[in-house]
């Protein structure tokens, strides 16, 4: 479902999304324009340097979709580890704008930290110390920084982005020691973070895709987005895929309710949102990738959508 031209439910409000060069993050800066924000997106990899990714994507292509999409995107390079950097953006925001009405919480930059399957104690313990930093410490260090301009203004909304609902992290182990321990972290965050903002006049979820086309991805498996179906034969599962601006149409929906305070300290995923709000990915579908999972994925099925997008 396409926000309609003259649909701008989020004319007159202001996001920072944490982590917006590429994958989600991108995705949700995007929907979050096209409902008419003005979206800072912040990121370490710009035209003129790219973080250890090394990847092409950059922080200022972002802002361009998002003011292209309809909204005005305003890219600030961040290194969210640096409080003083995260302190100049929130400066700025407050300066510029006066307000925050949407904190989206997705900085990771973890993909080349985990090893796939190593106890902690074979695990390199740089990397999995940095990976947590990384996902966890910049979440806190940026809610810790953002928030009081968040809550000048009652009705604010803080989404924190992790892999995996509560529930099925509670019952299954992801990856790795560390891996695991940063996408539960995350969603304990948000439950903390409910707790806190609920009776301030804010609310705060934790927010799931499920199996994302995102850039790295689609390269892993040696694919476009136009040709994504070509992975299918290797990984068939890779069906019930959907795109980063899926979990953003998920956000901007969240960011548009007025009820949104109904979700605080919730766990939620852009399938159950999809089914809740009615909107669609970009080819219309309607992907439930959390319970494919759990019910087709995990019981050792044949990989087969009928009924899940």
């Amino acid at each position: 479902m396409s926000t309609p031209p003259n649909n701008k439910p989020l004319k007159n409000k202001v996001a920072l999304v944490a982590g917006a060069t590429r994958g989600a993050g991108r995705g949700i800066a995007v929907e979050l324009g096209a409902a008419g924000a003005t979206v800072y997106v912040t990121g370490r990899s710009t035209r003129e340097r790219r973080s250890e990714y090394d990847r092409p994507e950059t922080l200022e292509d972002t802002a361009d979709l998002v003011t292209e999409a309809g909204g005005h995107g305003i890219a600030v390079p961040t290194d969210h580890l640096e409080p003083a950097q995260v302190k100049t953006l929130v400066d700025r925001i407050a300066e510029e704008q006066g307000r925050l009405d949407v904190l989206v919480n997705d900085i990771w930059g973890g993909e080349k930290l985990f090893e796939w399957e190593s106890p902690v104690w074979e695990h390199d313990l740089d990397n999995g110390l940095r990976l947590l930093r990384l996902a966890v410490e910049t979440h806190a260090i940026t809610n810790h920084l953002a928030l009081p301009l968040l809550l000048r203004h009652p009705g604010g909304l803080v989404v924190e982005m992790t892999d995996g609902t509560a529930e099925y992290n509670a019952a299954n182990y992801r990856a790795t020691f560390f891996y695991d321990l940063a996408k539960s972290s995350v969603l304990r965050m948000a439950f903390a973070l409910g707790h806190e903002l609920g009776p301030r006049g804010a609310t705060a979820v934790a927010l799931t895709p499920g199996w994302l086309r995102s850039e790295m991805m689609l390269d892993g498996y040696g694919v476009t987005e136009e040709n994504w179906r070509d992975a299918l034969d290797r990984v068939p599962h890779f069906a019930i895929s959907e795109t980063p601006r899926y979990v953003g149409r998920a956000v901007a929906a969240l960011a548009a309710d007025p009820d949104v305070a109904r979700f605080n300290g919730e766990s939620l995923s852009s399938g159950s949102l999809a089914r809740t709000y009615g909107f669609t990915d970009l080819d219309g579908s309607r992907p439930d990738a959390w319970r494919y999972v759990v019910e087709v994925q995990d019981t050792g099925k044949p990989a087969d959508t009928t009924g899940y997008r």
